[in-house]
């Protein structure tokens, strides 16, 4: 609000002064005391040594936006481009003269033209009669870390390791922190070999009892003429050739200490194929 002036006279001896006392306006609002302009982007590194990168920028919060890149001259998009690799501000102004800004930094990206990356496998086979047993472990090198890793195309995942797997022939692919990639197929999950207990205990078996326990004759219902089947009777083999109970098996008498022991050696070591 202005002052009204106000005439006053002052007496200085014999003369008269006539003054007048100034009013003075209030400053205007400041028109960007309520206004927040914030800035948002979208950023394409530039190629090695190149300066293809770009920066698309965003304002929000006011109207009438134009925009300034690391204080240039400011233009009606926010996309700016032929950019090296470095950092940046972007500055929004509104109509009112209100304004916001972010930083963006662009970095080179690495051609994979000179990048080879090695993939190296370590399957493991399958456990002879547990399904989906196997496995392979991979180890990339000759690229930028963190690796992550794909099995026959699927989603990468940062895990080197893919598990429950079946026999079969498998491809694995390394993508390293550039995006570069390189592939390893024909990546073979056999069978595992079986261990020379469960050998021992099948030898037994094959000599023994499968004679009365077979797929044609199954005494009992057992039939013990190949490995899974061995393993699945495991117990029923302990009580009857080793325990001799309800009676011994084979049926001529109790086998000899030593082939008892062999069968007692395996099943306390699992009972399984590889044992």
């Amino acid at each position: 609000m202005s002052m009204r002036s106000i005439p006053y006279i002052l007496a200085f001896g014999t003369v008269l002064v006539l003054g007048i006392s100034c009013g003075k306006n209030d400053p205007p609002p400041d028109p960007c005391a309520s206004v927040t302009v914030v800035v948002s982007g979208t950023t394409m590194n530039p190629a090695s040594g190149a300066t293809n990168g770009s920066i698309l920028a965003t304002g929000s919060g006011a109207s009438g936006l134009t925009y300034s890149l690391n204080g240039g001259t400011f233009q009606s998009t926010g996309q700016f481009t032929n950019l090296a690799a470095g950092s940046y501000t972007v500055t929004a102004k509104s109509s009112a003269g209100c304004t916001g800004s972010a930083s963006f930094t662009l970095t080179n990206v690495v051609s994979c033209n000179t990048v080879t990356i090695v993939v190296n496998p370590n399957p493991t086979g399958v456990t002879p009669c547990v399904n989906a047993s196997g496995s392979i472990t991979a180890a990339a090198s000759g690229g930028t870390a963190p690796y992550t890793y794909s099995l026959n195309g699927g989603v990468f995942q940062s895990a080197a390791t893919f598990a429950s797997l079946n026999t079969g022939t498998f491809s694995i692919t390394a993508k390293d922190a550039n995006g570069c990639t390189g592939t390893q197929g024909s990546i073979v999950v056999g069978t595992r070999s079986a261990g020379p207990l469960f050998t021992a205990v099948r030898t037994l078996i094959q000599n023994n009892c499968v004679s009365c326990h077979n797929a044609t004759t199954a005494n009992g219902g057992v039939n013990l003429s190949n490995d899974c089947a061995i393993v699945s009777a495991k117990d029923r083999i302990n009580v009857r050739a080793v325990q001799g109970t309800p009676s011994p098996m084979p049926t001529s008498g109790l086998l000899p200490a030593n082939d008892r022991l062999a069968i007692t050696n395996w099943i306390n070591a699992g009972g399984r194929v590889t044992d």
